[in-house]
């Protein structure tokens, strides 16, 4: 009997370890069959994020899909910006959710909304924020307009 309480606390470990790895599972799945609409995307656990033509769309990974979906037009969006965990500006600025990850890019869009998507790995934060930037540039305005 003491044998057996020694290993139930294993034993509901496991289960739980389990459950949690199929979760994640059916999260990455849900991401591929969702991001195959875009150009480019990324997934992490905080935010799913895909870039088609010039619209941007985001949202929280879930089992059921991405939920929360938010979009940007190119066109929409003045500038971009990089928040880096430790400074002033992610301390004083992000709220919620993304005050956990270690990046975050926030949109400064033309009706004054700053949308943020959060990023748990800095270095594709960074490589989205190079990218984002280059394709605002590259945006024109006439035919944005027009």
């Amino acid at each position: 009997m003491v044998h057996g309480l020694l290993w139930l606390p294993l034993l509901i470990f496991f289960v739980w370890i389990t459950w949690a790895g199929w979760n994640e599972y059916q999260k990455v799945e849900t991401y591929k069959e969702w991001a195959n609409q875009f150009e480019r995307a990324k997934y992490d656990i905080y935010a799913a994020l895909g870039q088609s033509g010039r619209t941007l769309t985001w949202g929280l990974p879930t089992r059921q899909g991405v939920i929360n979906l938010k979009t940007a037009q190119l066109g929409s969006i003045r500038s971009i910006d990089l928040l880096l965990k430790g400074d002033d500006t992610f301390t004083s600025g992000v709220k919620g959710i993304a005050k956990k990850s270690e990046a975050v890019i926030q949109l400064n869009l033309e009706d004054g909304d700053q949308p943020h998507i959060p990023f748990t790995d800095t270095d594709m934060a960074k490589q989205w924020h190079i990218f984002l930037v280059k394709t605002l540039e590259s945006v024109d305005p006439a035919s944005v307009e027009g």
